[in-house]
């Protein structure tokens, strides 16, 4: 599968921003997906994950604040960004992998730079 983010840019924090991404497989409502993020410097990290059924995990640092959906028909993923601040700075990929802990990762996308700052 090919995965296709967009959506990363600058934010002020607080702000909100929304990642999409788009797989190529016609098979993807049976692809659990997920999005990690590398900070500059630091190793990457599960951000969120949702299950073909729809069941969805977060990482503690953005809880609350992060929301993942999916929408089926569009071969699309998406992370709703809300109260953004500096350090969720990173570069966000978006994942198909395994299962609702999305600890097997199966694909990669490309990356999409998010920066938080003012």
């Amino acid at each position: 599968v090919q995965l296709q983010a967009s959506g990363g840019g600058l934010v002020q924090p607080g702000g909100y921003l929304r990642l999409s991404c788009v797989a190529s497989r016609s098979i993807f409502n049976l692809l659990d997906m997920g999005w990690y993020r590398q900070p500059p410097g630091k190793q990457r990290e599960l951000v969120a994950a949702i299950t073909n059924g729809g069941t969805t995990n977060y990482g503690d640092s953005v809880k609350g604040r992060f929301t993942i959906s999916r929408d089926n028909a569009k071969r699309t993923v998406y992370l709703q960004m809300n109260s953004l601040k500096p350090e969720d700075t990173a570069t966000y990929y978006c994942v198909r992998c395994s299962g609702y802990e999305c600890q097997t990762v199966n694909a990669w996308g490309q990356g999409t730079l998010v920066t938080v700052s003012s």
